[in-house]
């Protein structure tokens, strides 16, 4: 197998943006397509096929997984979690404020919904304007019925009030435990790893191009999703422990872009190959081309690869190593820089940690 340049993923949501996808991935861009799916085998929840990746050759992927899931996985992959991939990866555009929501943890998405994931997720920042923030968790310790009351009442100041906030940069990466309330603003470009599910609760919706009291509650009703909400208290240093900043991200190499706490969720890397081609480790990967050109080599072949691209290497392909490639053939190699997002280790420990209220790691 060779590795495989995946088309563009890219379609209408509930908010704003997507010029930014537009221009990373040649389009199509926005105004109201915020988000790309990106080497995805999850559908859009309520909304399938939306969603779900095709290849080149018009198969969706999910069904070229399950038809060789070894192959695309590996053995060992295939052994611990069957032909699931363990991972969504998406692009987020946002030209307005993502609305205040959460998504459940794998106990709650097991008891209500009878599904094996929840939905903790990861981002890493490619883009933000200056004093961008997010706000993760309840700055204070909150109750349950002053949340329902909240909703009710459509007051999204409140909402927004009661989060912790935190400045974000561009290349910060954060993890975001479920059942943790969050909101981004508006101008900040991320590229997200999740758990591969599409479930959102909304905590508010005004002003948005979505019906949440008929949509916002994985059709359970409020009362019970909202039971899926982590109610405790975030503090400072709570958020430092789910935060990398770029200082330990942005290095020549493979860097890791995600704290420790996720490794057990999906893990993700950033290359750089300006102090020379970093290699990988044969597994299911999606790369994210973020600037310069290069190849992609693996034993089957080589791949030119260029800001932009996005690359489904399955397993089978071995072990593969990224390189910088210069625009003449008379100048020295240009840095190529790319994220590498890829599925938990097969021995990878996982301890979800939204059990208990206010457990971030």
């Amino acid at each position: 197998m060779l590795p495989i340049v995946l088309p563009v993923n890219q379609f209408d949501h509930f908010y704003r943006g997507g010029d930014r996808i537009g221009a990373l991935r040649h389009g199509p861009g926005g105004p109201q397509r915020p988000e790309e799916w990106i080497g995805s085998t999850t559908a859009r929840f309520g909304q399938a096929p939306q969603g779900l990746s095709t290849l080149p050759d018009g198969r969706l992927l999910v069904s070229a997984i399950e038809a060789d899931p070894q192959a695309w996985l590996g053995a060992d992959h295939v052994n611990r979690y069957g032909a699931s991939t363990e991972l969504l990866v998406k692009l987020l555009d946002l030209d307005q404020r993502l609305p205040v929501h959460l998504h459940p943890n794998r106990a709650f998405a097991r008891a209500h919904l009878g599904l094996a994931h929840g939905k903790t997720e990861a981002w890493y920042v490619l883009d933000a304007p200056p004093g961008a923030e997010v706000g993760v968790g309840f700055a204070e310790t909150t109750v349950l019925g002053q949340v329902e009351a909240w909703v009710a009442d459509r007051d999204s100041d409140a909402l927004l009030g009661a989060l912790r906030r935190r400045p974000v940069r561009p290349g910060d990466a954060m993890l975001v435990p479920a059942g943790l309330p969050h909101s981004v603003g508006a101008g900040v470009f991320v590229l997200e790893l999740q758990e591969p599910t599409d479930l959102s609760i909304l905590l508010e919706w005004q002003g948005f191009a979505v019906d949440g009291a008929k949509d916002g509650h994985l059709d359970l009703g409020f009362p019970t999703a909202l039971q899926a909400l982590d109610l405790a208290a975030v503090s400072p240093g709570d958020l430092d422990r789910l935060v990398l900043p770029r200082e330990e991200i942005e290095r020549a190499g493979l860097a890791s872009v995600l704290p420790p706490a996720a490794q057990g969720y999906f893990r993700a890397h950033r290359v750089d190959t300006s102090a020379g081609p970093v290699s990988l480790a044969a597994g299911f990967a999606i790369v994210l081309v973020l600037d310069g050109r290069g190849i992609l080599a693996s034993p089957g072949g080589s791949l030119e690869v260029a800001r932009g691209d996005v690359v489904l290497v399955p397993h089978a392909c071995g072990d593969y190593s990224l390189h910088g490639q210069a625009k003449h053939a008379a100048h020295a190699p240009d840095a190529l820089v790319a994220v590498v997002c890829r599925p938990p280790a097969p021995d990878a420990l996982v301890a979800e940690m939204t059990e208990a209220p206010g457990e971030l790691a």
